[in-house]
């Protein structure tokens, strides 16, 4: 979740206040914004789609990192930190940050919905390796998968339990049910801005 703007600062100074920092910034064009802490609710969906994929990357080629990450967009100037990246890309285990993901998942909440729904959802397009961009909220049964085809974008929102969210860089399905494992969803919805396909 992103709360705060910081003054302007340049790349290499961001990644080094970064390493040495306690709290996380995300970066964009200059600017870095603190992120701050989540719900329980985020935090067991995002480990519920982390537990999932990082069981079937085992052994694998390809990688699965949960909230801590740091995702280096350049076409958008910005540095992410994406609530679950995959990435099939080889990197040596001291990178401070990942720049080809094949996955991202992004678990809304009130503060950086319509940041993740936009802002990210541009920059994340922009990414060659990427094959799907997954917002999960976190209210009620509801995930719009954004899935590039032959080069075209295309979204699909699924809300029945037994509906597959496919990761195609791990050909793993995840079911809604396995995304809401565990979470107790509340009984009326917060009225956030609607998903816009």
């Amino acid at each position: 979740m992103r709360h705060a703007r910081d003054h302007r600062l340049s790349i290499e100074d961001y990644l080094a206040r970064e390493n040495d920092g306690v709290v996380r910034h995300e970066y964009v064009a200059g600017e870095a914004y603190a992120m701050t802490g989540a719900s329980p609710r985020h935090n067991i969906i995002a480990g519920n789609v982390f537990a999932r994929l990082r069981e079937r990357a085992r052994g694998g080629p390809c990688r699965v990192f949960i909230s801590d990450m740091k995702l280096r967009v350049e076409a958008a100037d910005a540095f992410y930190y994406p609530d679950v990246l995959v990435t099939c890309e080889p990197a040596g285990d001291d990178a401070r940050f990942m720049t080809d993901p094949c996955a991202l998942v992004e678990v809304l909440s009130p503060s950086t919905a319509s940041i993740d729904r936009r802002e990210k959802l541009l920059a994340y397009r922009s990414l060659p390796s990427l094959g799907e961009y997954v917002i999960v909220d976190p209210r009620r049964r509801h995930v719009l998968v954004h899935r590039r085809e032959h080069g075209v974008w295309h979204a699909l929102l699924l809300e029945n339990g037994d509906d597959q969210v496919v990761i195609g860089c791990l050909d793993t399905p995840i079911t809604l049910d396995d995304i809401y494992e565990d979470v107790a969803l509340p009984d009326v919805c917060e009225p956030w801005e609607e998903y816009v396909a």
